[in-house]
């Protein structure tokens, strides 16, 4: 599914538009709530048409993907919206970037059906960049250490991990959850290609793993535990969403040359 490239809504026309986005830097720490209250003032400063359920109290036809863990990173965030009027797809992610605060982004939009299945029926799995460091007091765990960790990992045919949920203790086996898992290489100022890495992380490796989000979804955080003692999670990022059509594998919305990586920042002033 491509953007929408020069694609104009005309007036009347009803249609559902994609818009995948990135959320980095210090607005991480805001909550799926707080980032859901953003997106509604950009479509009111951006004059969006947006279309309205019917009822006695009508609301925006806005919904969003999977909600992003607080203090995680992503350039892979989705958002559908229903409009109705005339709007250029094309030029929607510049003009909505511009009334979004800084560090939430808009990179791309295209039409999608109006029959499509939600975001939330169709994604099953996530592509995650972290890094893994030593824990506070913990010594240093090396490459080869850390490698035999991530083989044993894979290998196990259950890995058991307690969480707390709602204020309860929560046991679950998170090993089907793990797709894939590999190092990148270390996590240090010499080995950060990107991301916000500094030297308090030069003891740590780069992680990326592809972790399922059914039957629940499969955190950075559950599989540092899972490597065992000695190590903590920083800087998670989400890369990727992947939903399956026709049989392949795709994103839900397919951005060409982004590569998973935010686009060049626009100059003007930025909502605040």
């Amino acid at each position: 599914m491509s953007p929408g490239e020069g694609r104009t809504i005309e007036p009347g026309e009803r249609v559902r538009i994609r818009i995948r986005f990135a959320k980095t830097g210090k607005i991480r720490w805001t909550s799926h709530r707080d980032l859901a209250r953003m997106w509604e003032r950009a479509f009111r400063r951006t004059n969006l048409p947006l279309a309205y359920s019917s009822g006695f109290s009508p609301r925006p036809k806005v919904s969003f993907g999977l909600a992003l863990p607080t203090g995680y990173e992503s350039v892979a965030e989705y958002i559908d919206v229903e409009l109705v009027g005339t709007v250029d797809v094309a030029t929607l992610p510049f003009r909505l970037s511009v009334a979004l605060p800084e560090g939430v982004e808009a990179t791309a939009a295209a039409v999608i059906p109006a029959t499509a299945p939600s975001l939330q029926e169709e994604v099953t799995a996530c592509t995650w960049r972290w890094a893994a460091v030593p824990s506070d007091g913990a010594e240093p765990v090396t490459y080869d250490e850390l490698a035999a960790r991530v083989g044993r990992t894979l290998a196990a045919s259950e890995l058991l991990v307690t969480r707390s949920r709602k204020g309860a203790e929560q046991t679950d086996d998170i090993r089907p959850g793990i797709i894939s898992l590999n190092i990148e290489g270390p996590s240090g100022p010499s080995g950060n290609t990107e991301g916000p890495a500094g030297p308090s992380d030069s003891d740590g490796f780069w992680l990326t793993g592809e972790l399922a989000c059914r039957p629940r979804s499969i955190r950075p955080s559950e599989v540092i535990l899972a490597l065992g003692p000695g190590l903590e999670e920083r800087h998670p990022r989400r890369l990727h969403q992947w939903i399956w059509r026709d049989g392949a594998r795709t994103e839900p919305l397919v951005i060409e040359g982004l590569a998973g990586t935010i686009g060049a920042r626009h100059a003007e002033v930025r909502a605040s």
